[in-house]
């Protein structure tokens, strides 16, 4: 079973960045397109990035700007570049890759912007 690593997280101070990265544990063949997800205490999951196979990105407006999404799928890995990072941007981040057949979720990196 292919499992997703997230990695780069941390506590940061607003006006910083972090990168974060997915990695599979093995091959994902056909892969449609990779994502970035956020979670706040008491919010509901929002989509942050998407990168399409032969598509593009598009990116949630509270990030545009400040995020960039990109992906290599040779190597089954996703990363996200936060720039500009703000307080209300905390949240545990996770990656999903999806293939022709099946969706594969992380299991989430936290990211903390305070001072």
């Amino acid at each position: 079973q292919v499992q997703l690593v997230e990695s780069g997280g941390g506590l940061v101070q607003p006006g910083g960045s972090l990168r974060l990265s997915c990695a599979a544990s093995g091959s994902i063949f056909s892969i449609a397109a990779m994502y970035w997800y956020r979670q706040a205490p008491g919010k509901q999951r929002e989509l942050v990035a998407t990168i399409t196979t032969g598509a593009g990105t598009n990116y949630a407006d509270s990030v545009k700007g400040r995020f960039t999404i990109s992906g290599d799928n040779a190597k089954n890995t996703v990363y996200l570049q936060m720039n500009s990072l703000k307080p209300e941007d905390t949240a545990m981040y996770y990656c999903k890759i999806r293939s022709r057949r099946y969706e594969y979720w992380g299991q989430g990196t936290q990211v903390t912007v305070s001072s």
